[in-house]
């Protein structure tokens, strides 16, 4: 494990994204609250809340550290949903795990409750989109992932500061159009979406 004790405490912020897809009736299931075991978006956000602050115990090597905020924000396309964590923090390193396992973990959980109707369902382009503070500074994700899918135009537009900069009308997100108006849930108290189009659920 590392040693980050000679450190300061910084204020760091990691943010990911990824992707499931899923039959358009699904997607149709999951707007409607129609999904059998409940609101679908609403347990995958605090299941991501809680793998955030539970990834010490998952990841063997990563620190226990103080989470601040953790925001996990979805976008409902016609065969898929869009899940973007955000995490923050005042400590020595950074959460660049935290808002990975966050992800994943809400993506895990919309599987999980969608599987009934739908076991088909695809969950893929996880990725670090973007991570603030520490030594290393900024790091914003620029190019295609590895494969040809493509996520330099994401679904919740570009992050600067927790908050994103740019509306969907049709970004490029994996060599799709996105939808004109997709369906967008952020989080209570979220900043990730205060500028995207769309109707708010």
């Amino acid at each position: 494990m590392v040693d980050v004790t000679p450190k300061e405490p910084t204020h760091r912020r990691a943010t990911a994204r990824c992707r499931v897809w899923m039959a358009n009736d699904t997607t149709n299931k999951v707007v409607a609250n129609a999904i059998t075991k409940g609101d679908v978006l609403a347990v995958a956000r605090v299941a991501g809340i809680q793998a955030a602050k539970r990834t010490p115990d998952l990841i063997p090597l990563c620190h226990q550290l103080t989470i601040g905020a953790v925001y996990v924000n979805f976008t409902i396309g016609e065969d898929n949903v869009a899940v973007e964590a955000q995490v923050d923090t005042v400590d020595r390193t950074g959460v660049e795990m935290e808002a990975l396992t966050a992800c994943s973990v809400a993506a895990l959980t919309i599987y999980d409750m969608c599987k009934s109707v739908d076991r088909s369902m695809v969950i893929g382009e996880l990725t670090l989109w973007e991570k603030t503070g520490g030594r290393s500074g900024v790091y914003r994700r620029t190019s295609a992932l590895p494969g040809g899918a493509g996520l330099d135009a994401g679904p919740l537009g570009s992050l600067d500061g927790g908050v994103a900069g740019d509306a969907l009308g049709g970004a490029d997100y994996d060599g799709a159009a996105i939808p004109e108006n997709p369906v967008y849930l952020p989080d209570e108290g979220g900043r990730a979406g205060d500028l995207v189009e769309g109707d708010l659920l």
